[in-house]
């Protein structure tokens, strides 16, 4: 596979939130960049079927929807 370079231009507070999830989850810039493209590629396939994205708190049971754009 042929790989390619792209210039990301972030504001300070995105740079920061990327550092600490690189830093929280031991992934470098790249690699959590590629995991949050795919994350979002699939999130974004099934919401083009009609399924729904929903987050549920364990502890009460909680649901709330999340709206994608």
């Amino acid at each position: 596979m042929r790989k390619r370079t792209m210039t990301l231009n972030l504001s300070e507070r995105e740079m920061e939130v990327l550092e600490d999830l690189c830093a929280k989850k031991g992934l470098s810039k790249t690699a959590l960049m590629r995991q949050a493209l795919r994350l979002y590629q699939a999130v974004d396939m099934r919401l083009e079927q009609g399924e729904k994205l929903v987050f549920e708190n364990e502890d009460t049971k909680e649901k709330s929807e999340l709206m994608v754009l």
